[in-house]
């Protein structure tokens, strides 16, 4: 188990169990404790989706504070699960990808939703989604586009839109 998908574990069974909000380990790699990014913390339960909250910009002192935060924040307000009970601990799985600063682009030659997450963001309604990179069943930028529109609420056909593309390193335990 990485580092990453450690802490992440630990904070939610803290959370759940204590309703505690961990603080970072001062013996974590530098990295951890230096650097910041933005986080985008899954939780899967039997293999399923049960959470998944995120950052796609740092809004901590440190990558490990990221990953704490957004690990309390998708265990307990995902609107579209529930807070996780404690029976569930033993049955999870943890996810965090690490997103590098996203860049604008005008061009679909330039997205691979392989390779790429995307941001779409609708410019009358201010409305916005983040797809990840490597999502099952997305295979084209067009697909792409269409299931981040969808998710935020933008019509394409009515709406113009910004996009943006970023990388990101998955670690899962």
């Amino acid at each position: 188990m990485s580092h990453y998908t450690k802490i992440t574990k630990s904070a939610v069974e803290k959370f759940v169990r204590e309703g505690v909000i961990m603080n970072p380990s001062e013996d974590l790699p530098e990295e951890l404790l230096k650097r910041k990014a933005g986080v985008f913390v899954t939780i899967k339960k039997e293999g399923k989706l049960r959470a998944c909250i995120g950052t796609y910009l740092p809004t901590k002192e440190s990558l490990a504070s990221e990953i704490i935060h957004n690990a309390i924040a998708a265990a307990s307000k995902d609107d579209r699960f529930g807070p996780i009970k404690e029976e569930e601990l033993p049955l999870l799985s943890y996810e965090v990808h690490i997103l590098e600063e996203p860049e604008q682009i005008e061009d679909l030659g330039n997205l691979d939703p392989a390779r790429y997450g995307i941001i779409v963001k609708g410019e009358r309604s201010f409305r916005k989604s983040l797809l990840l990179p490597g999502l099952e069943g997305i295979d084209t930028p067009e697909e792409q586009i269409l299931t981040a529109c969808k998710k935020a609420g933008i019509n394409p056909q009515k709406e113009k839109m910004s996009l943006f593309r970023f990388q990101a390193k998955k670690y899962q335990d």
